[in-house]
């Protein structure tokens, strides 16, 4: 799996591009503000379309940039709970960065649930949901690249807040001993900010979720 890592955005969120130069085609997990002046010149260096966005969760700093690839006809992924933020993401206006960020609405073409099967890059991806942090979030797992695409429910040595509407650390906390910490402990976690660790480090030593 050859993935790009963008941190784009006021608050340097992480945009991943997934590329397969052999099939021509790449898929982009989460699309902060402006990300689009790095992914449209990755995608013709590796003249690669781009077939699907996939977004982790709903917050401001992670789909900035999705209408963009929206106006395009790309197809868009997320998960129902976040359909608010997805379509009216002035609902988030109090607490954006800057205060005057452009938000942009968008239509989702296909919602996807707590074990929901995709077929992407010729590689199964598995949808787990993660609540805790955001209502929607969900990880992208593909367990052929040993890799876990978690949006802001896990980063390395920490977790995401639970201070925003819809937040609840008792739910996220669950949510990471259920839903990631089960994966194998050689998974690759990559998250919405902050660098790769993999989900045994965390398990080890993460501090505000053990795996005991």
């Amino acid at each position: 799996m050859n993935v790009r890592i963008f941190p784009a955005g006021s608050i340097q969120t992480n945009a991943f591009l997934i590329t397969d130069t052999d099939r021509g085609e790449a898929v982009l997990i989460d699309a902060p503000n402006d990300v689009s002046k790095d992914v449209d010149p990755a995608l013709a260096e590796d003249s690669c379309e781009l077939k699907a966005v996939l977004i982790t969760h709903g917050h401001y700093d992670h789909i900035g940039d999705v209408a963009t690839f929206a106006d395009r006809g790309v197809p868009l992924y997320g998960h129902k709970a976040d359909q608010m933020m997805f379509e009216s993401p002035e609902c988030m206006r109090a607490y954006t960065y800057p205060p005057d960020l452009e938000l942009r609405g968008f239509q989702i073409d296909h919602w996807v649930e707590d074990g929901t099967k995709l077929s992407l890059l010729g590689l199964q991806c598995e949808v787990r949901h993660v609540p805790g942090h955001c209502p929607g979030n969900v990880l992208f797992y593909f367990p052929e690249a040993k890799a876990a695409f978690v949006g802001d429910a896990l980063f390395a040595g920490g977790i995401g807040r639970t201070d925003l509407p819809g937040g609840s650390f008792q739910q996220l906390e669950r949510s990471i001993r259920e839903r990631i910490y089960t994966l194998p402990q050689d998974t690759t976690v990559l998250p919405g900010h902050g660098p790769n660790t993999t989900v045994g480090e965390e398990i080890s030593y993460n501090p505000y979720v053990s795996g005991e």
